[in-house]
C-alpha cells in the first residue's frame, strides 16, 4: 500500500501540528499533503519550517470540500486518506488501513472526543435509504482507494457542509463497501460548535434531492429533523436564551435554506447522472491551488517558494 495523506487546514496551526506530528510518529512512511485555505495565523510558516510534509497547497476558497479536492488532485498514492486538521491518529490507525482496503473500497473509524464528563467515541452509523444501505464516515478520517476517488470524482464543492454524507449516499449507490475499522481510530483535540442552520439544512435537502430525487420519504426526512431541531431549541426561549422573535427568524431562514437546497439538488441531479452525481468535483477544475510548495521534487522551495 501506497498511502497518501490530505490534510485540510483552515486557522488551525496549533492543532495542525499535533496532527502532523502524529501523522510522522505513526505513519511515517505515508505521502503527506497539506491544503491551507486562507489562514491568517502562520499555518503557511509552520509547515515550511517542517521536514515531514511532501507539499504544501495555498487555496484561496474557504469551503472544506475545494481543499478536500486540490489534495485529492495533487497525491500520487494508491490509497488516499483525509485526515482532520484536529484529528490526531493513534498508533493502530495505519496498519487498520491497510487491513481495511485490502478487502473495501473505503475504510473509516471511530472519532474520540473529549468532553466534560470524559471521553465519547462514535459508533457505526448506518441507515437504509430508498433500499441503500449507507455507511456514513466522519471527513476526518477515511480512506479511499484512487480507483474509488476518481469514480466518485472526489466531493461536491457546492456544499459547505455535509459532504463526507453526501459522498456515503454516493458510494451506497455505486454499490461500493465502507468498512468500518476499530483500529482506524483517532481523537479530536478540538470541536467547533458553531453551526449554521441555514447551511445544515440546504446541505440535507440538496445531498438528498441530488441523489434520490424529490420524493415522499426525502421530504419528510428533511422536515422531521428540522422540526426536531426546533422543538428542541424551544427549551431555550422557555429559559430566556432565546427571545420567541429570534426562534421565529431562525426557522424562516431553515424554511428557505431548504427549499433553495431542493431546487439546487433537483438541479444537480440532472446535471450529472452518471454514478458519480457530482456536478461540481474533483474534474470540473484544476485551479483551486494560488500556490504550491511541492518538496517531492524540489526540496529548495523550502528556502525559495515558487509562484
Amino acid at each position: 500500500m501506497e498511502l497518501s495523506v490530505v490534510v485540510p487546514t483552515l486557522n488551525g496551526r496549533e492543532s495542525l501540528a499535533s496532527c502532523l506530528d502524529a501523522l510522522a510518529a505513526h505513519a511515517p512512511d505515508a505521502e503527506v499533503v497539506v491544503v491551507n485555505g486562507p489562514s491568517a495565523d502562520g499555518t503557511t510558516g509552520m509547515v515550511r519550517d517542517r521536514d515531514d510534509v511532501d507539499m504544501l497547497l495555498e487555496v484561496s476558497d474557504r469551503k472544506l470540500n475545494v481543499a478536500r479536492n486540490a489534495g485529492l488532485s495533487a497525491v500520487t498514492g494508491d490509497v488516499v486518506a483525509l485526515v482532520g486538521q484536529d484529528h490526531v491518529i493513534e498508533p493502530s490507525w495505519y496498519d487498520g488501513i491497510a487491513a481495511g482496503i485490502a478487502e473495501a473500497d473505503v475504510v473509516t473509524g471511530p472519532v474520540h472526543r473529549s468532553v466534560r464528563a470524559g471521553v465519547t467515541t462514535e459508533s457505526e452509523e448506518c441507515r437504509t435509504i430508498d433500499g441503500r444501505e449507507v455507511t456514513y464516515f466522519d471527513g476526518g478520517n477515511v480512506a479511499f482507494t484512487r480507483e474509488t476517488v476518481e469514480a466518485m470524482d472526489g466531493f461536491d464543492e457546492y456544499l459547505e457542509t455535509g459532504g463526507a454524507r453526501d459522498c456515503a449516499h454516493r458510494l451506497a449507490a455505486s454499490g461500493r463497501e465502507v468498512v468500518w475499522s476499530s483500529d482506524v481510530s483517532v481523537t479530536r483535540i478540538d470541536e467547533d460548535d458553531d453551526s449554521d442552520w441555514g447551511w445544515k439544512y440546504r446541505a440535507l435537502a440538496y445531498r438528498l434531492v441530488k441523489n434520490y430525487g424529490l420524493r415522499p420519504g426525502v421530504v419528510y426526512r428533511t422536515l422531521r429533523d428540522a422540526v426536531s431541531d426546533a422543538l428542541s431549541t424551544a427549551t431555550d426561549v422557555i429559559r430566556g436564551d432565546e427571545t420567541p422573535s429570534g426562534w421565529m427568524a431562525s426557522g424562516k431562514r431553515v424554511a428557505k435554506s431548504m427549499a433553495v437546497g431542493c431546487k439546487d439538488g433537483l438541479k444537480a441531479r440532472f446535471a450529472d447522472r452518471s454514478e458519480a452525481r457530482n456536478p461540481n468535483g474533483l474534474s470540473v477544475r484544476a485551479d483551486r491551488a494560488v500556490e504550491r510548495y511541492d518538496w517531492r521534487t524540489d526540496p529548495e522551495q523550502r528556502e525559495e517558494p515558487t509562484q
